[in-house]
């Protein structure tokens, strides 16, 4: 049971920090969308930033979830899983009316510079992100998709940092095209053999 409801006060609280953000997520806001107790919280967490910090975990767990799905699917070859990744996350957004951008991006827009704490842990979370993709793109360099020179770590923090700029675009023009011109000048220029 108390594994149960941490794991619903993360959840639900991380629902609620993706589209307000943290410093505007009150602890009681969280308590009540989560139906536990007042005073329950502090069972479960030393603080709303030791809360914040396991949050962003949540966070990456859930990405590499998704991520693993579509980059595991060895019926296409692995340039395009990195495609069909990017273009999931843009069905993703528009499920949201393109609102809510990436949790981590938004975190460390927010919280970076605030919280040495936040800051370690989402840095973590970006190279995380980036770890996935220079995964991914090490199979399409062994496939001989792209070309062999090209430092699948350098490119894959490259293309995590350059999406979190488009997702900020995407936010301000509430539409899908700076997504999709990230991905086209991903695999027209950054990515082409």
């Amino acid at each position: 049971m108390r594994d149960n409801t941490k794991t619903r006060l993360i959840e639900i609280g991380a629902e609620i920090i993706h589209l307000k953000g943290f410093n505007h997520t009150g602890i009681q806001e969280i308590l009540d969308a989560a139906q536990v107790p007042k005073g329950s919280f502090y069972n479960y967490f030393k603080n709303k930033e030791d809360f914040g910090l396991q949050v962003v975990d949540y966070f990456v767990d859930y990405m590499a979830l998704v991520a693993a799905g579509v980059l595991g699917d060895r019926s296409i070859s692995p340039l395009e899983r990195i495609r069909k990744l990017l273009s999931g996350f843009i069905e993703i957004f528009k499920a949201k009316d393109y609102g809510y951008g990436c949790p981590i991006g938004n975190l460390s827009q927010e919280m970076g510079d605030l919280s040495p704490a936040f800051r370690e842990k989402l840095k973590f979370a970006l190279d995380s992100l980036a770890n996935i993709y220079s995964d991914a793109l090490a199979l399409a360099q062994e496939a001989g998709e792209i070309s062999g020179d090209l430092d699948v770590h350098d490119t894959a923090r490259f293309i995590v940092s350059s999406w979190h700029g488009a997702l900020i675009h995407m936010k301000a023009v509430k539409g899908p095209e700076p997504l999709e011109n990230h991905i086209r000048f991903i695999f027209d220029h950054v990515l082409k053999r």
